[in-house]
């Protein structure tokens, strides 16, 4: 698939205020500095769609930026900084919940791990939660060039494994990325497109 087009639509932190237009949606969440910014720029080839910032936790709304006139990429807030205060932590977890719970457009979230990382309980929570919700999710490693080729390789097994050893019957789809390099964004924007051409074929749309 190729981004033809991409602008930012709104910022809020009311699900109930978010874009009424009922195409598909797609959800990029995790921790906090996890590179999500610098990801969303690299797959939609432009530099400062999404803001990046060298203070992690920074993003605290849903930030909606409409691509090809026909898909929506969410840019939610990441979770897990360890300056956020409690109150402001809880307010968060609450907001995200209730937008995965309220979006019906959404098809599917995509969870961003630091492939530099081992599985962290956090990630394994929301992991579990979206799963026990009937949430679609793949995971999306972010910052492969900090590694070389086999360690990127032992990494993404080992994460698998430890997902399996926590009681995981099936991997979820994933996907390799480096936002300086350029690595995955075929493959993620691959991904998006087929499940936006099985959602028009079953809703009757025409196929894009």
């Amino acid at each position: 698939m190729k981004i033809r087009s991409a602008e930012f639509v709104v910022s809020n932190t009311d699900v109930s205020r978010c874009p009424a237009e009922p195409l598909p949606e797609y959800a990029f969440i995790g921790r906090s500095n996890v590179g999500k910014s610098s990801l969303i720029n690299m797959l939609t080839d432009r530099k400062h769609l999404a803001k990046i910032s060298g203070r992690p936790g920074k993003t605290q709304l849903i930030n909606h930026f409409r691509i090809n006139d026909n898909w929506f990429l969410v840019d939610l807030p990441g979770y897990g900084y360890a300056r956020t205060s409690k109150k402001d932590k809880a307010a968060f977890q609450k907001l995200i919940h209730r937008y995965f719970r309220e979006r019906r457009q959404l098809l599917s979230a995509f969870l961003l791990v630091d492939i530099r990382h081992e599985p962290q309980p956090i990630d394994l929570e929301f992991m579990e939660w979206l799963t026990g919700e009937g949430i679609p999710f793949a995971l999306i490693f972010t910052k492969a060039d900090k590694l070389k080729p086999g360690a990127v390789s032992r990494q993404t097994d080992g994460y698998l494994q430890a997902m399996r050893n926590a009681g995981w019957e099936a991997d979820p789809p994933f996907f390799v990325t480096s936002s300086l390099k350029g690595i995955g964004k075929d493959e993620v924007l691959a991904y998006i497109g087929e499940i936006n051409q099985n959602f028009r074929e079953a809703s009757g749309g025409p196929p894009q």
